[in-house]
């Protein structure tokens, strides 16, 4: 089996590789986003405007379904995690300046829908190493620290 509830597994004696292109492209083809411009970055420069925006409120359905389906790509792409975790700070109320932005990550991912997921190789030796961020949430007002662990293996 190659293809499962939108994972594609791919496996021979020496690696596995895990990745959702297809999936990737199921979003781009349900939001009419197939021919749009691939960006280079997931995030946009100024992330900590979106809490001060006054935009117009969007449909919380779609916003909802577009968060959920990026939620699921952080199973094997790591780098929209920390916009994914932001964008779900606003589903209560998504604003139109949420929506867009939610759309930049799509960009990113049509770049890389071809080449990028996770392989996992037998043969290497796996190292757990640890990283914090003590305040990972961007806010400029004065919060009692959160603690964020990442856990990587080369």
């Amino acid at each position: 089996m190659h293809y499962y509830l939108g994972l594609e597994v791919w496996h021979n004696p020496s690696e596995i590789f895990l990745g959702q292109g297809k999936y990737i492209i199921n979003i781009m083809w349900k939001l009419r986003m197939m021919d749009c411009k691939s960006l280079t970055t997931p995030i946009v420069t100024n992330i900590r405007k979106l809490r001060d925006s006054e935009s117009y409120l969007v449909d919380p359905s779609m916003y909802w379904k577009l968060i959920g389906s990026l939620m699921y790509l952080c199973n094997t792409k790591p780098t929209i995690f920390f916009i994914v975790n932001t964008f779900n700070q606003f589903q209560m109320e998504p604003i139109h300046d949420h929506w867009i932005v939610a759309k930049h990550v799509l960009r990113y991912l049509c770049g890389i829908v071809d080449y990028s997921g996770l392989r996992y190789v037998s043969n290497s030796d796996i190292q757990v190493q640890g990283y914090t961020n003590a305040d990972g949430t961007g806010k400029t007002e004065r919060v009692h620290p959160k603690v964020a662990l990442v856990w990587a293996s080369p």
